[in-house]
């Protein structure tokens, strides 16, 4: 009754499903490592930094990676420029951060994020950068790009102003070799408000996590659904021969003679 199952038909049925179900479950197997992945990766970069941490030299820690993005860095030397970025939300209000270039010992130039103030961004409501030499400790943050939540990316702003925090956006209005990264002091003055630091980019619960779940989901279906079709023709091919035996089967025509 079951020889039909070594027939050349079924054995490329059955080495297709032999296969098939494997892979399917290696490929969801391996999305579903994805996303543990990248809730890991979210709860790293939302846990909290030990308050006793010590700030590690700038240079040390870059390029800025999800291991040390949030982390304390130190540099020192003289401010220069004093910039304005405006429309930055903090704790559900609108306002703008002050931005102060600092010029390294090494010769560059990293964004410092000095604090936040409400309203709109003004130049003479942002207080004036400590003159002469100065040692800065703040988080260390990735350069932000147009795709950045919360920047600021149309263009378009007065001359003092800045949209988005980065190397790219600096590089034609100071005439200083940049660092791609910037600081935001946790301890600011002035009666300024500390920017808090951002979770590193790509470590949260986006949408590429949420393919990888579906993706998973979508994999382990196809194993369902080879498996139940590989059962299907099965049966089928049985019903037919026992309905062959029983003789339940219309004859198939004579030929005719010519």
């Amino acid at each position: 009754m079951h020889r039909f199952l070594l027939t050349p038909r079924w054995w490329g049925i059955n080495i297709f499903v032999v296969l098939a179900v494997p892979f399917c479950l290696f490929m969801g197997s391996w999305q579903l490592g994805r996303f543990e992945d990248r809730v890991d990766s979210h709860r790293e970069a939302g846990s909290a930094r030990p308050a006793e941490q010590t700030a590690a030299p700038l240079d040390s820690l870059l390029p800025v990676d999800t291991k040390t993005s949030g982390r304390l860095a130190s540099a020192a030397g003289e401010y220069g420029e004093q910039l304005l970025v405006p429309e930055r939300r903090l704790d559900g209000v609108t306002g703008f951060y002050v931005l102060t270039l600092l010029k390294t010992d090494s010769g560059k130039a990293v964004p410092v994020v000095r604090g936040w103030l409400p309203g709109t961004a003004d130049p003479a409501k942002a207080p004036a950068a400590p003159g002469g030499r100065v040692e800065v400790t703040g988080a260390l943050q990735a350069s932000e790009n147009s795709g950045t939540k919360g920047v600021h990316s149309q263009g378009g702003l007065p001359a003092g102003q800045l949209g988005v925090i980065g190397a790219a956006s600096l590089v034609n209005i100071v005439p200083h070799d940049l660092y791609d990264a910037w600081l935001t002091v946790q301890s600011p003055s002035d009666g300024m408000t500390p920017v808090p630091a951002a979770a590193p980019n790509n470590t949260g619960l986006d949408l590429k996590a949420f393919q990888n779940l579906g993706y998973t989901g979508e994999w382990f279906v196809f194993v369902a659904f080879v498996l139940f079709m590989w059962f299907r023709l099965y049966r089928r091919e049985l019903e037919t021969l026992r309905d062959a035996e029983a003789g339940l089967l219309p004859e198939a025509p004579a030929a005719k003679r010519v």
